[in-house]
């Protein structure tokens, strides 16, 4: 039987970039740090690759949440990657809001190649925040 007092784990999908997030994502692996189970990552060439479709097509799927590990200023593929990604972000959580959905279901922050722990803590966090208003 399930227990209902306990929040349910939130399922987030990141998009993390190959040369920039990645390492730190893998990095938390290798350093056995614990962050939420239901946590799936698909891997882009740069965070401002991200098509809104494809954050949509993610909720439409059951995803609780998206997260983008944005490159910053340390994208190899475009000086405006920063800029890209945020205008991005606006767009997609205008199309969140048109759809009724909460715009706090995505996320973005800049995760470098280094950050394992600024990454898991962002899991921890998000996954906490997704549940809590998934219990209520």
């Amino acid at each position: 039987m399930e227990d209902i007092t306990k929040p349910k784990e939130a399922k987030i999908l990141v998009f993390s970039t190959e040369k920039i997030s990645d390492p730190a994502i893998d990095l938390a692996g290798l350093l056995k740090m614990h962050y939420p189970p239901k946590v799936y990552t698909i891997n882009v060439p740069c965070s401002s690759a991200v098509k809104p479709r494809w954050v949509m097509h993610a909720f439409e799927k059951g995803f609780d949440g998206v997260f983008i590990a944005a490159d910053g200023t340390d994208c190899s593929y475009s000086e405006k990657c920063t800029d890209n990604t945020s205008a991005l972000i606006t767009l997609i959580h205008t199309q969140m809001k048109e759809k009724g959905m909460d715009p706090a279901k995505l996320k973005m922050a800049a995760i470098c190649s280094v950050c394992a722990e600024p990454f898991v803590k962002h899991m921890i966090n998000f996954a906490s925040f997704l549940s809590n208003i998934k219990s209520n």
